[in-house]
């Protein structure tokens, strides 16, 4: 979803999320995440140098601010792709962030997808399916919900929400 917007829109600056989790195969430094020690992803923390991050299951993941405030500043509509506690820091600090819920067509097709990606399995993928459904309880606060079926049309209504 996020490549195709971006490809949609090349002026869209896209923030590059920093984890330290290890890649997974067919992930690529500085287009996916930024892959960090802990030891970096401290200092970051103590420096106040994220918009958001958060611990999940077992790794931590953030927004570094600097790059998100330079494009703002620079008129540039900015990108973000977040979990729901990502998101619910991002409206306390940001209050006009306009927040898109991307919601799978049925749980049935997300955990087919999770399947697909091949990154968990068993124990894992449950975990990981249980916190998918307690997220998307949580969609309603979002300010839209769109339904990621089928990649052209969510990205037509993102980008419609965007320019409206």
């Amino acid at each position: 979803m996020v490549r195709r917007l971006l490809v949609t829109r090349p002026d869209l600056a896209f923030s590059v999320s920093l984890t330290t989790r290890e890649p997974r195969p067919d992930e690529v430094e500085g287009r996916d995440y930024r892959f960090v020690s802990d030891a970096e992803f401290a200092g970051m923390i103590e420096g106040e140098g994220f918009l958001e991050w958060a611990e999940v299951f077992g790794e931590r993941y953030g927004t570094p601010a600097a790059p998100v405030e330079a494009a703002r500043a620079a008129g540039r509509d900015v990108l973000l792709e977040l979990d729901v506690q990502g998101a619910r820091a991002v409206r306390d600090r940001v209050p006009d962030a306009i927040l898109i819920f991307l919601q799978p067509p049925s749980e049935e097709e997300l955990a087919r997808r999770l399947r697909a990606r091949g990154t968990e399995e068993g124990p894992a993928l449950e975990r990981r399916l249980a916190e998918a459904r307690r997220e998307m309880a949580e969609a309603a606060w979002f300010d839209h919900v769109v339904v990621n079926d089928r990649v052209d049309e969510a990205a037509a209504e993102v980008l419609a929400i965007m320019d409206g």
